[in-house]
């Protein structure tokens, strides 16, 4: 088994890693011109940003070629997985291929400007989520089949949405504080390649929307005039060094 997986702050890792099989980092392997894949089954293990699955993950599978026999995609989300399964299927089939099982798992939502992480924390108990990941987990394992469902307004919201909020240019409004001391960890958390470190910290025009940065660094220097909350949220199934691993691209 190979899965393929994008993580900002370690919950599609999580599930990647639970799942198992052959561990691919997306942003290790995207720059490539030609990504033809086989195995007996193959996955994708992404976040839901906006209603949809982050532009690196749609790039990937507009590039890669898949031959397996069983094909699986699993979203994660915190407050709404819209319509981002049905998406990722239309996507696929325009590529020449169809994911057999897809689902979607509800996780802590790390989204800063909207969530307080605390509160967020604080309702995993309620969310199911290790209930579901087992459930998910026997389901790939036995290459059970499940297509993606979505309302018509939940559609329509989720087109509404992805549409508006574009991710490119938000993280130069970040703001760094005095806590920062260049570590550089911000750099190396990005899977974008969207942050330098010169005589100050700088954000470029092409973010994954990830947070990454937010969240995993060191000294908590780095914020958003709007956020929730200065609370920050890794995964605790998932180490620094592992994100490090998987979307240092330097």
């Amino acid at each position: 088994m190979t899965i393929f997986y994008f993580t900002g702050t370690g919950n599609s890792l999580a599930v990647a890693k639970r799942i198992g099989g052959n561990l691919i980092s997306i942003p290790q392997v995207i720059a490539g011109d030609n990504l033809p894949y086989k195995d007996d089954i193959i996955g994708i293990v992404f976040p839901v940003y906006a209603l949809i699955a982050p532009k690196m993950v749609r790039d990937f599978l507009d590039k890669a070629k898949f031959e397996a026999d069983y094909l699986f995609a699993i979203g994660t989300y915190g407050n709404s997985g819209g319509s981002s399964l049905l998406s990722l299927q239309k996507q696929a089939r325009k590529n020449g291929y169809s994911f057999d099982y897809l689902d979607q798992i509800l996780m802590v939502d790390n989204c800063l400007p909207i969530f307080e992480i605390g509160a967020e924390i604080a309702k995993i108990p309620h969310k199911k989520t290790e209930e579901n990941l087992e459930r998910i987990t026997k389901n790939i394992h036995s290459r059970k089949k499940n297509q993606a469902r979505a309302s018509l307004p939940n559609r329509a919201l989720s087109a509404v949405v992805s549409s508006l909020l574009k991710y490119e240019k938000s993280a130069q409004k970040f703001i760094i504080n005095g806590n920062c001391n260049k570590c550089g960890v911000c750099v190396k958390v990005c899977p974008a390649k969207n942050v330098e470190i010169t005589s100050k910290v700088q954000f470029n025009d092409h973010c994954a929307g990830c947070q990454a940065c937010l969240h995993l660094c060191p000294k908590n220097a780095i914020h958003l005039k709007n956020e929730k909350s200065d609370k920050r949220w890794r995964h605790p199934e998932v180490s620094l060094d592992e994100i490090i691993q998987a979307n240092n691209r330097q």
